[in-house]
């Protein structure tokens, strides 16, 4: 029988006594797995271990594995509250909730796929063009060895330098974006690269396929009388949160797995696309947003897709001191997990 590891996490023998290490030896036979597994709470106390997304292994390389948790703590392209530099250590903190089967789908994705968390990007604080090339850099040799990368944010402005290493591998992606803005911008205070461009920027790269592009929950107040005429000029489907209020999002995105084929597909998820009655931890938080349900009927619309990358971003933690947020990130990065091709079901 294998001995104690859970997830790379405690020492041999650490702070067990001999009964304890026979209990935890007899359940990991029982419920063990080849691939990495998070610890459960029957076990190991949720406060204890390291604290890494869902308390799996921390590796320092992709090499070997299927899909990895990658923090990008950056928040120097905000425009309203920062904050989201310290979005990534909480949700880690919070994704120790977060068990091992998804309940309510049956997918079992750590009986399908080696997962990890590859720790944080090691970004400059002071120069965001550098930032985004070191995040581009990092993504690079991520995607390079064959891994899925779901990250923790971080601002929005992250997920241009990895589209466009994403781009690399599998030309433009399609896109399935959650937001309250379209992040479409093109300048403001001068700059190009801000949390309210990436999309542009990608669209100008030709890192996105446009005839898949859709953009579900934004709303709010705007600069211009049509905030989505660019969008829409790029043929971007655009879905405003007026349009789904009080129903279930299950049939739109029926249409959007229609829409996206079988071609690559990233998921990009700003956490102010939900109500901020759900979620106050953000910078530029809007009301009448979505509710936590349509956002996991959001995701798990994107079953059977060819999932390439996924990104939770916008977690501000100190505007929420309940957690609430970072938790309802968590859940939502593993729902993202469990919708990546190769999940089984159980």
């Amino acid at each position: 029988m294998r001995r104690l590891l859970w997830a790379g996490l405690l020492p041999r023998g650490a702070g067990l006594c001999a009964h304890e290490l026979f209990v935890a030896t007899v359940a990991t036979s029982r419920w063990g797995s080849r691939f990495n597994v998070p610890p459960s709470a029957l076990l190991v106390a949720r406060p204890a271990g390291v604290c890494s997304m869902m308390k799996l292994p921390v590796q320092a390389s992709a090499q070997g594995l299927d899909a990895a948790f990658v923090g990008v703590p950056l928040d120097t392209a905000t425009s309203n509250r920062p904050g989201a530099r310290f979005g990534p250590r909480q949700i880690r903190a919070e994704s120790a909730m977060v068990r091992r089967y998804n309940g309510s789908t049956g997918a079992a994705p750590f009986d399908s796929l080696r997962v990890a968390d590859l720790g944080d990007v090691n970004v400059n604080l002071y120069n965001l063009p550098d930032s985004c090339r070191r995040i581009r850099e990092s993504y690079r040799d991520i995607v390079g060895s064959g891994c899925v990368p779901l990250t923790l944010g971080g601002d929005h402005s992250i997920t241009y330098p990895i589209l466009q290493a994403l781009a690399e591998k599998h030309g433009p992606v399609g896109l399935v974006h959650v937001d309250a803005h379209t992040d479409t911008g093109d300048t403001a205070l001068g700059e190009k690269i801000y949390h309210g461009t990436p999309f542009r920027r990608c669209v100008e790269e030709g890192l996105l396929d446009c005839s898949r592009v859709v953009q579900i929950g934004v709303r709010g107040s705007s600069y211009d009388p049509d905030p989505y005429e660019y969008s829409r000029d790029q043929g971007f489907r655009v879905v405003p949160a007026e349009e789904c209020w009080r129903k279930s999002l299950v049939p739109l995105m029926a249409e959007v797995r229609e829409q996206m084929g079988d071609k690559p597909l990233y998921i990009s998820f700003d956490i102010d696309g939900l109500d901020p009655a759900y979620a106050p931890g953000t910078g530029t938080p809007e009301i009448a947003g979505l509710t936590p349900a349509q956002g996991l009927e959001i995701i798990r619309g994107c079953k059977g897709l060819n999932v390439v990358g996924c990104d939770l971003v916008e977690v501000a933690p100190m505007y929420d001191a309940s957690g609430n947020t970072a938790l309802l990130g968590a859940n939502l990065l593993f729902e993202m997990l469990c919708v990546l091709p190769g999940v089984k079901t159980v």
